[in-house]
């Protein structure tokens, strides 16, 4: 059996699982809102409660993996880490005291890692998508064509450095179309076109804590079940009408609608905020969700690391 740990900007994750014929069968997961890089700052990096709090999920996960007949693990940190002036020197303490090997992975791994996970789990695969995948500290996009990646690049953009860095809806907008400049100047400089205007434009593909959160509470579950989660179907208008429904709450409200977990009460509008600029964007009115997403594609790279 293998073992990936992603450490991300707002949660740790670990999945135990095998690789069946080619195919990832999940086996365990757990995962952890410890928010690592909650208060983090330029001069200092992370935060030291916020390293403490993540240092103590990451003993937990390293107990898990020691206590399960494990043949191979990677264990990957993101931008909280890659931005931080003290991300190495947390992953060196990490490895001291859990054992695990941190590896603090660029922007565009990150981005490779998570499409192979993402195609994975769809159903069909589709020919060719734009794959989007955010995170607490940065958002990943990826367009795949027909087994290719043609683009993958990774932007200063997640829903911790929203929250904490900007003080209301409006400035948090700006940001998130000031990247959005960025990618679209990024796509056009790279001769990528996603079909606008065609009889099959290019399908938009979200992965990821706050697009998974979404498809949870669009389905009302009570449970999280990634078997549903995987190929569900966003609309639009569906996520406007919750960003209408979630801005009157307070962040305990919100955490109390099905679906949204703890910890996510004021991360989930600036991450609906992402998605909708996205779709209006790129013209899109629906995207396919994920589970699968960096988590998985670090671990099927265990069992072939040209994937």
């Amino acid at each position: 059996m293998l073992a990936a740990v992603d450490l991300g900007t707002n949660t740790v994750r670990l999945l135990l699982g095998n690789i069946v014929q080619g195919q990832l069968v999940p086996v365990r997961h757990e995962r952890m809102i410890t928010r690592l890089g909650g208060n983090w700052s330029e001069k200092e990096g992370l935060a030291p409660e916020s390293m403490e709090r993540t240092l103590f999920a990451l003993v937990r996960m390293g107990d898990i993996i020691r206590n399960s007949r494990i043949t191979a693990v990677r264990a990957v940190g993101t931008q909280a880490l890659r931005m931080s002036c003290n991300g190495q020197a947390f992953a060196d303490r990490v490895r001291a005291e859990t054992g695990l090997s941190l590896e603090i992975i660029s922007g565009e791994e990150e981005a490779r890692l998570s499409a192979r996970g993402v195609l994975e789990a769809l159903a069909p695969p589709p020919g060719r998508c734009l794959i989007f995948d955010i995170g607490g500290g940065s958002t990943e996009f990826v367009l795949w064509d027909e087994g290719v990646i043609s683009f993958s690049r990774s932007y200063p953009l997640g829903v911790v450095s929203l929250c904490e860095n900007f003080a209301n809806i409006a400035a948090q907008n700006t940001q998130i179309q000031m990247i959005l400049d960025q990618l679209e100047g990024d796509l056009k400089a790279s001769d990528c076109i996603l079909g606008e205007g065609s009889d099959e434009p290019c399908p938009l593909v979200g992965t990821a804590g706050t697009v998974t959160t979404l498809a949870a509470m669009d389905l009302e579950m009570a449970d999280y079940d990634w078997r549903r989660i995987n190929n569900h179907i966003l609309e639009g208008h569906r996520l406007k009408e919750m960003l209408a429904a979630l801005l009157p709450m307070s962040v305990e409200e919100r955490e109390e609608v099905p679906g949204l977990e703890k910890g996510r009460g004021d991360l989930i509008v600036p991450g609906l905020q992402i998605v909708l600029c996205i779709l209006q964007r790129f013209g899109r009115d629906r995207l396919s969700v994920s589970d699968f997403g960096l988590l998985e594609g670090a671990l099927i790279s265990l069992a072939d690391p040209a994937k």
